[in-house]
């Protein structure tokens, strides 16, 4: 139990203009750090652009799509499954053209 505290770390991000408490492990303090300074970045950006059109809420609401689609982007990048399909047709094809010989 000594060794699981000792990976955690108790620290305060400042998101927009709030300050929140969170326990993290110390490993992800780094990726807290920037994912605080995002949100608080595209706020402000939204919050400049609708402050008096729009409420605080739907510019929250705002901010979760921009960031989410960020999210969503990087993830279709990075999926690996069309390549695996096209790696499992090659590797069926040349273990037929083997097999054949």
């Amino acid at each position: 139990m000594a060794e699981t505290n000792r990976d955690k770390l108790h620290i305060k991000l400042h998101v927009y203009d709030e300050e929140i408490e969170v326990v993290i492990n110390r490993d992800d303090e780094e990726f807290y750090r920037s994912a605080a300074k995002l949100i608080t970045e595209r706020y402000n950006a939204y919050a400049a652009a609708y402050k008096t059109r729009k409420s605080e809420h739907i510019i929250s609401l705002m901010t979760l799509i921009d960031i989410a689609l960020l999210y969503q982007k990087e993830r279709a990048n990075h999926d690996a499954e069309p390549f695996k399909n096209i790696l499992d047709k090659l590797t069926a094809e040349v273990e037929h053209a083997l097999k054949e010989k």
